[in-house]
């Protein structure tokens, strides 16, 4: 099996969550996925954050002092098309006095929290945000999910 290693970030803005529809894809199709987010470059392996702030960069035009509260929040994985898809999800607060500029990934959106049941989403990151809007979102606890045919299953990473 083959590892496929990627980030993902999802910027909120109170109520409102930033989402990119991407089009054309190769991965997830033509769906609603984090703000940015991208493969792991080599360098960047032992570095998910960098990924993700590099990211970040090329498809929204924000750097990290942006951010309020960068945090990776979920680490998941699922067996896809014979390859182990290992996804690290980063979670931000978008300041005030800054904005996002268009992305050539696709199309960059604000959506209300409370009403993303039908936009389409990668069944993985359908379950991270979910959980996160359901659990996540009141505590500052990382979460690892495994992804399976009958739905997710979240548990609390505890440094032990």
């Amino acid at each position: 099996m083959r590892l496929r290693p990627m980030t993902a970030i999802y910027l909120t803005r109170g109520e409102k969550i930033l989402l990119l529809y991407r089009i054309g894809s190769r991965v997830v199709g033509n769906s609603y996925t984090g703000a940015a987010g991208g493969h792991i470059e080599a360098e960047e392996y032992r570095e998910p954050r960098a990924c993700v702030l590099r990211e970040l960069q090329e498809e929204t035009g924000l750097a990290e002092d942006a951010l309020d509260g960068l945090a990776l929040r979920y680490i998941t994985m699922r067996n896809k098309n014979g390859e182990i898809r290992q996804n690290y999800y980063y979670f931000a607060a978008l300041k005030d006095g800054f904005d996002v500029q268009n992305s050539n990934e696709g199309c960059l959106e604000w959506h209300d929290m409370s009403a993303l049941d039908a936009l389409p989403m990668p069944v993985t990151a359908r379950h991270v945000v979910e959980h996160y809007l359901a659990a996540g979102r009141y505590d500052n606890k990382l979460y690892g999910g495994i992804t399976t045919a009958k739905g997710p299953v979240f548990a609390e990473m505890n440094d032990f």
